[in-house]
C-alpha cells in the first residue's frame, strides 16, 4: 500500500466533509484495497473481521425480533458495463 497514489496522508474532518472522512479512515486502516476494476474494492482481513461481527451482531438482532436475512448479489447489466466503457 505505500505505492498507492491514494494513501492518505492526513485525515479529512467528519464535519467537513463526512464521505471524504470515511473514505480516508478506511484507506489509513488499510481495511480495504482498490482493485483493477473502476468501482470495486477488495476487502483486507482487518476490514473482513469487522464485517463479521456487524453481520453477527445484526443477525442476532434479527432472530431476536424475527427478522429473516437475506441475501442479494449485485448484478450489473451489460448496457451499464459498456456505458462505464465509453
Amino acid at each position: 500500500m505505500a505505492n498507492n497514489k491514494k494513501l492518505v496522508e492526513a485525515i479529512t474532518s467528519m464535519e467537513d466533509d463526512f464521505a471524504q472522512w470515511y473514505t480516508d479512515v478506511v484507506k489509513k486502516a488499510e481495511l480495504c484495497g482498490y482493485t483493477s476494476v473502476k468501482g470495486c474494492m477488495a476487502i483486507k482481513p482487518a476490514g473482513y473481521a469487522i464485517w463479521e461481527n456487524i453481520q453477527h451482531e445484526l443477525d442476532r438482532r434479527f432472530k431476536e425480533t424475527g427478522v429473516q436475512n437475506v441475501y442479494m448479489p449485485i448484478f450489473i447489466p451489460e448496457s451499464l458495463l459498456q456505458k462505464e466503457k465509453d
